[in-house]
């Protein structure tokens, strides 16, 4: 389940509970904060990680369109206002969307879904483009990320396995778990990590991948049935 952090910014308290209520009822979102004009809102966005911000065009000092264009961040920003007139120079902006006052909760489960949707496919591009790149002999080879299928231990050596190619670099397999850092990877058994999104089919002592088939250490089993439930 996703998990944004929502910064709201509106001076207007009314309006503020009604979006903090939305945000509520909706799994996956999580209020971070309110913030009644734009300055107070630039100080959480530099102390938080906030994903979404629900940004009211309409601020004291500065309005919500200027404040956009002072702020640097990958945030996913939805205007709210009572006045459509800023609409186009909204997109302009590359918001999320843009939700007229007073705001129904069906549009406003629009607004979100058009959010997870921008989140998906960012997290799908920054997923595609991991890479790696391993000693093998005196040359560094690039890997992927995401052609990685599982790596197998070889003492102080591990196997690195895709779908085109095998390469052995000099690794302990405890230390490659370190290198990757990707919630993608998991350790199954002393001697291998796998891709999870790599699985083709699993039982409680065993898992295949691309026509392989890797055991699930006793020792792992537990960890490997919570991980990889919350990847499906």
């Amino acid at each position: 389940m996703l998990a944004l952090n929502c910064l709201i910014i509106e001076d207007e308290p009314l309006a503020a509970e009604i979006i903090s209520d939305y945000i509520r009822q909706i799994p996956g979102l999580s209020l971070n904060g309110i913030c009644s004009d734009a300055f107070s809102a630039m100080e959480k966005l530099r102390s938080e990680k906030i994903d979404v911000i629900f940004l009211d065009i309409n601020l004291p000092k500065l309005n919500g369109i200027d404040f956009i264009k002072t702020i640097n961040g990958n945030f996913h920003i939805i205007l709210t206002t009572a006045y459509h007139q800023y609409a186009f120079e909204g997109y302009e902006l590359n918001v999320a969307d843009y939700l007229l006052k007073p705001i129904e909760f069906g549009r406003f489960v629009q607004a979100m879904n058009k959010v997870f949707s921008r989140y998906e496919m960012k997290k799908q591009i920054r997923e595609d483009d991991k890479h790696y790149f391993f000693a093998v002999d005196k040359t560094r080879i690039r890997i992927q990320a995401h052609d990685v299928l599982y790596i197998e231990s070889l003492k102080d050596y591990v196997h690195i396995y895709t779908k085109e190619k095998k390469i052995i670099t000099k690794f302990r397999i405890g230390e490659m778990e370190t290198v990757l850092d990707d919630p993608r990877f998991l350790r199954i058994h002393k001697s291998y990590i796998v891709n999870t999104n790599k699985i083709g089919s699993y039982s409680a002592t065993r898992l295949e991948i691309a026509g392989k088939s890797l055991p699930i250490g006793r020792t792992y089993r537990k960890i490997f049935e919570n991980a990889f439930r919350s990847r499906t």
